[in-house]
C-alpha cells in the first residue's frame, strides 16, 4: 500500500481528535454490529476504545511517510491475529468484516472533516480516502487468512484427537482414559453408540447423513482394507432407515465406552462381505453365535452325526436334512414334508432309518439338543 506525506498542520488536527474519533467508532461499532454490542459495553468497552485509538494513531503514522512501501507488517500481524481470535471463539467472519467497515466510515468521515478543515487540498482528500480504505482492506485480508488459517489448523489437530479417541474405544481403553481424549477431541460423548463397518469409498457420502459427533476411523488404523468405521451417536431406531440404499454392517448399540463390543461384532459379521443394504447383526445373532467358534461347531456336528458316518454321502446328506426339519418342526410331519418339498410317506420313511441309526438318543434331551445346535445352519451337501 503507497503512502504520502500528510503536512503537518494536518496531523497535528488529526492526532488531537484521535481520542473523539476513537469513541464515535467504538459506538457505531456497538449500534450496528450486534455480535460485538456487549463486549463493547463497561471497562472492556474502554479497552477497546483504546485499542481503535492506537490503530487509528499507527494508520497515521503510515499515511505520514512518503514513498511507496509503508511498514503494514505490525497492522496486518495483528489484523491475522484477531482473525484467529474470531475462528476460536466460535465466530464466522461475518461481524469482524461488518466492523471494519463501520469503522472505516467513521473514521473516515471523522478524519476527513478535520483535514479540510485544516486547509487540505480536494486532490489530496481523494488520495487519502483512498489510502484509508486501502488499508482497511489489508486488515480484512489479513484477518480472512488468519481466521481461515485457525479453522483449517484447529480442523485438522480436531480429526486427529477424534481418531485417537475412535481408536482408543474400538480397542476398549478405560473410561478414564476415553474421557480425557473426548475433552481433547472437543466431542461430548452421547448415551450409545453403534458401530458401522463400510467400503472406504463410501465415508465421505454417507457421514453428510449421519449426527456430526459421529467418528470416523480408517480402516487401516485399526487392521481393516477397504473398510472404514463409524461410530454413530444414538441413532439406532433410524440409522437402518438413513442407510438404506447403502453397503454396511452395523453393530448392536452399546453404551458408548463400550462400543467396542459392537465393532467387534460388525467385524465378525463383515467378513461374509457387503451388499447393497445395510446388515444389521442383531437380525442375525442365530448365525453368529453358531459361527462363533467354526472348529467347535464341525466337532459338533461330527459327533451329533457319528450314526450316519457309515452311509453313503447322499444317503447321509439326505438323513441330516430331514432330521434338521423335523427338530425345527417339532415332528409334525406334514409341515417337514412341505419343507422339504417330499410325501410326507417319505418323511414317514427316512424317520423310521433315523429311529434305527440313532435308537433311544433321538429322545434323549441331551443329544436333542447337539443335533439342534449342529443342525441349526443346513449341512454341506
Amino acid at each position: 500500500m503507497s503512502a504520502f506525506a500528510l503536512e503537518p498542520a494536518v496531523l497535528e488536527g488529526l492526532r488531537a481528535q484521535l481520542p473523539v474519533v476513537a469513541e464515535h467508532t467504538v459506538e457505531a461499532l456497538t449500534a450496528e454490529v450486534p455480535e460485538y454490542a456487549h463486549a463493547f459495553r463497561g471497562e472492556m468497552g474502554a479497552t477497546i476504545q483504546g485499542a481503535v485509538q492506537m490503530a487509528l494513531a499507527g494508520f497515521l503514522r503510515l499515511a505520514s511517510q512518503a514513498g511507496d512501501s509503508a511498514p503494514l507488517g505490525p497492522a496486518r500481524e495483528g489484523a491475522y491475529a484477531l482473525g484467529r481470535g474470531e475462528a476460536r471463539s466460535g465466530r464466522t467472519m461475518d461481524a469482524l468484516l461488518a466492523a471494519y467497515r463501520v469503522g472505516a466510515r467513521v473514521a473516515w468521515r471523522e478524519m476527513s472533516a478535520t483535514a479540510v478543515e485544516r486547509g487540505l487540498p480536494a486532490a489530496t482528500v481523494a488520495r487519502f480516502a483512498e489510502l484509508v480504505f486501502a488499508f482497511i482492506d489489508e486488515l480484512s485480508a489479513a484477518s480472512v487468512a488468519g481466521h481461515t488459517d485457525e479453522l483449517a489448523t484447529s480442523g485438522r489437530v480436531r480429526q486427529q484427537y477424534r481418531e485417537r479417541l475412535g481408536q482408543a474405544l474400538l480397542s476398549g481403553t478405560a473410561l478414564d482414559g476415553l474421557l480425557i481424549l473426548a475433552e481433547r477431541a472437543d466431542w461430548d460423548p452421547p448415551q450409545d453408540l453403534t458401530v458401522v463397518l463400510l467400503p472406504s469409498a463410501r465415508t465421505r457420502d454417507t457421514l453428510a447423513l449421519l449426527d456430526a459427533r459421529t467418528l470416523s476411523v480408517p480402516g487401516d488404523l485399526v487392521g481393516l482394507e477397504d473398510i472404514d468405521v463409524l461410530l454413530v451417536p444414538d441413532a439406532r431406531p433410524a440409522l437402518l432407515r438413513r442407510l438404506r440404499g447403502r453397503p454396511g454392517v452395523l453393530g448392536p448399540s452399546r453404551p458408548w465406552a463400550a462400543a467396542s463390543s459392537s465393532y467387534t461384532r460388525a467385524v465378525r459379521m463383515v467378513g461374509s462381505g457387503f451388499g447393497d443394504e445395510p446388515v444389521d447383526t442383531e437380525a442375525h445373532l442365530t448365525a453368529l453365535v453358531l459361527t462363533a467358534d467354526p472348529e467347535a461347531l464341525a466337532d459338533l456336528r461330527a459327533q451329533a452325526l457319528a450314526p450316519l458316518a457309515d452311509l453313503k454321502p447322499g444317503t447321509a446328506a439326505r438323513l441330516a436334512e430331514t432330521l434338521r426339519s423335523w427338530l425345527l418342526h417339532q415332528g409334525r410331519r406334514e409341515d417337514v414334508a412341505a419343507d422339504l418339498h417330499v410325501h410326507p410317506q417319505t418323511v414317514r420313511y427316512r424317520m423310521t432309518q433315523l429311529r434305527e441309526l440313532y435308537g433311544e438318543q433321538l429322545a434323549d434331551p441331551e443329544v436333542v439338543l447337539q443335533l439342534t445346535v449342529a443342525l441349526a445352519t443346513r449341512p454341506p451337501a
